[in-house]
C-alpha cells in the first residue's frame, strides 16, 4: 500500500546512512517503513497505518510497546541519571531477580547485547578451559561476531557433506584462523555430532547450542541431542553453553527448564532488557570467576546502566510463572490456528516452534534442520511476497516468516493474524 512519508524519509536516509539503514533486516520493497508510535501490540507508521506487531523488534518486546510499568520506572530513573562511572543498586536488584529464576544461574554479568553475551561466553569458555575451539550447530545464529557467524548461512555450494559440515564464513574477509577454530556439527543428530567432536576433543572449549534456533526454522532442540552433548562435554573437559537470547521467554528459567541438563553458561538478551539494549552471561560460579581472577578482563561503558537494569527488572518481574503459562497457552492456540488456515489455503506450508516463538515455512513438510530450512529460489520470492501481503493486511512479522507473541495479545489478535495469513497464502499460490 502507498506510504509516501516513509518513502520520503528513506530518500533522506540514503544520503547519510549506507543503504539508508543501520539494520539490513529493515529493508523491504522499495523502502523500509518508518514508525510513528506504538502501544501494546499495535504499531502505527508515519503514514498512519496500524499493524499488529508479531515481530516485536526481533523478539525483544515481551510486554509489547510502551508498557506502562516500564515507562514509569524508567522515567523515574532517568530523572536521577542514565549512566555513571559508579555501580548502582539497580544492577544488584536485577541480578538478584535473574539468578533467582534458575538454579543454573549462580552468578550473572550484564553487557549491552546478545552478541556481546555470546562473545563473552566464548571468551569465558576459552579462559576457563585453556582451549581455543568452539563447536556450534550448522545454520545457527549467535550474533554479529566473527566466530559466531561461521556457518550461519552456508549454501548447498559450500556447506559440505551432511555428516561433516564445512566451516563457512559469513562476511567476506573473515580470517582463515577464525574458521579453523570453529567446529560445525549437524542439528539434532547426536551420533554425527559426537563423531565430529571426538576428532578434536582435546581442543574444544565449548559446545554452543540454541534451544529453538530461529535460522534453523524454530525447530526445538531434542532432549536426545542435548543429553548427548552434555555427556560429551562432561567427559571431555569442555563446557556446554546455551544461547537463550531469544528462547529465555519459553519458561521462567528459560528453555533449559525443559531438560534435566544444567549448562555451564547461558547467554541472554533481547526481552530481558524491557525494550532497551541488553545482554547477560550467567552460569556456574566456578566458570564465571574468570571475570575476576585475571583470566578474562571485561568492562563496558554502558554495561548494567540503570535505565536498562530498571526496565529489565520490571519486565521480568511481571513475566512470572503465570504470565509465562498464559503466553505459552496463547502460543498453542496460535500454532493450531495457523495450521488450520494452511489447510484451507491449500498451499504447501508448515509451522514449527514452541511456546511463544513460531515460524511459517513455505514447505509442505516441516523442516528438521538447517538444510531442510534452506529455501529454493521460488520459496525466496514467495516468502517475500507473503510478508509483503501480511504488511498490506495489517500484520508485521519477521522477514523469515517467524513470529513472536507478547503479553498484551489475546486470542482475538491471533484470529486477526490467522485471517491475514489465509489471505496472504492464497495470494502466493502461483509462486510455489
Amino acid at each position: 500500500m502507498p506510504s509516501p512519508k516513509s518513502a520520503a524519509l528513506f530518500k533522506r536516509a540514503q544520503k547519510v546512512l549506507p543503504g539508508g539503514v543501520s539494520r539490513n533486516t529493515l529493508l523491504r520493497g522499495d523502502h523500509p517503513l518508518y514508525v510513528s508510535h506504538a502501544k501494546g501490540c499495535v504499531i502505527t507508521d508515519v503514514d498512519g497505518v496500524e499493524r499488529l506487531d508479531f515481530a516485536n523488534n526481533m523478539a525483544s518486546h515481551i510486554h509489547g510497546h510502551a508498557f506502562e510499568p516500564i515507562v514509569s520506572a524508567v522515567s523515574a530513573q532517568l530523572a536521577k541519571g542514565s549512566a555513571f562511572t559508579m555501580a548502582t543498586e539497580a544492577e544488584i536488584l536485577f541480578a538478584e531477580h535473574m539468578v533467582g529464576r534458575s538454579p543454573n544461574f549462580d552468578k550473572i554479568r550484564f553487557m549491552n547485547s546478545g552478541t556481546e553475551a555470546v562473545m563473552a561466553g566464548m571468551k569465558a569458555a576459552r579462559a576457563f578451559t585453556g582451549r581455543t575451539k568452539i563447536a556450534k550447530v550448522e545454520g545457527s545464529y549467535h550474533g554479529a561476531y566473527d566466530y559466531a557467524e561461521v556457518s550461519q548461512a552456508p549454501t548447498p555450494e559450500n556447506w559440505g557433506g551432511p555428516d561433516h559440515p564445512n566451516a563457512v564464513p559469513l562476511a567476506q574477509g573473515t580470517p582463515s584462523g577464525v574458521l579453523e577454530d570453529m567446529v560445525i556439527i549437524p542439528f539434532n543428530a547426536p551420533e554425527k555430532a559426537i563423531a565430529i567432536l571426538n576428532e578434536q576433543a582435546d581442543d574444544i572449549a565449548c559446545v554452543l547450542i540454541d534451544p529453538i534456533p530461529h535460522r534453523i526454522g524454530m525447530v526445538p532442540v531434542s532432549a536426545e541431542f542435548v543429553t548427548a552433548l552434555s555427556k560429551w562435554t562432561r567427559a571431555n573437559g569442555a563446557l556446554l553453553m546455551y544461547d537463550e537470547v531469544i528462547t529465555f521467554r519459553s519458561e521462567v528459567g528459560g528453555m533449559q527448564d525443559r531438560f534435566d541438563i544444567s549448562p555451564d553458561l547461558t547467554s541472554l538478551g533481547k526481552m530481558i532488557g524491557g525494550g532497551f539494549p541488553v545482554g547477560a552471561l550467567t552460569g556456574r560460579e566456578e566458570v564465571m570467576a574468570v571475570f575476576t581472577n585475571g583470566r578474562l578482563p571485561h568492562s563496558g561503558t554502558f554495561s548494567a546502566n540503570p535505565i536498562t537494569m530498571t526496565a529489565g527488572r520490571v519486565a521480568m518481574e511481571l513475566f512470572d510463572a503465570q504470565a509465562v503459562k498464559r503466553l505459552n497457552a496463547l502460543g498453542d492456540y496460535t500454532a493450531a490456528r495457523l495450521r488450520e488456515v494452511i489447510r484451507f489455503a491449500d498451499v504447501p506450508a508448515s509451522v514449527t516452534g514452541s511456546g511463544s516463538l513460531y515460524r511459517i515455512h513455505l514447505k509442505a513438510e516441516a523442516p528438521k534442520n538447517y538444510r531442510d530450512t534452506h529455501p529454493s529460489q521460488a520459496e525466496k520470492k514467495a516468502i517475500n511476497a507473503f510478508i509483503n501481503s501480511l504488511y498490506d493486511n495489517g500484520i508485521m512479522m519477521i522477514h523469515t516468516g517467524a513470529l513472536t507473541l507478547s503479553t498484551p495479545m489475546t486470542e482475538s489478535h491471533i484470529d486477526q493474524l490467522a485471517d491475514a495469513v489465509l489471505i496472504s497464502l492464497k495470494s502466493i499460490r502461483g509462486l510455489l
